[in-house]
């Protein structure tokens, strides 16, 4: 199983590929494998962006009580 990416980690690496697509740098075998990545990193970061809402919206939700 691959380590636990950090967000900003995966961001960088979700941007690079972005890159590459916008520079043509990738060749079509290459385009499927790097799609396949950003989709994976793609819900790296979203499932941390909801986890640290969630923990904002409790930590909120205990300060007014």
């Amino acid at each position: 199983m691959e380590k636990e990416l950090k967000y900003e980690q995966a961001m960088r690496e979700l941007e690079a590929i972005v890159r590459k697509m916008e520079n043509n740098e990738l060749d079509i075998d290459m385009l499927g494998a790097e799609l396949k990545r950003a989709q994976t990193l793609i819900k790296i970061c979203k499932d941390k962006l909801t986890k640290a809402d969630n923990e904002v919206k409790n930590v909120l939700k205990n300060c007014e009580e």
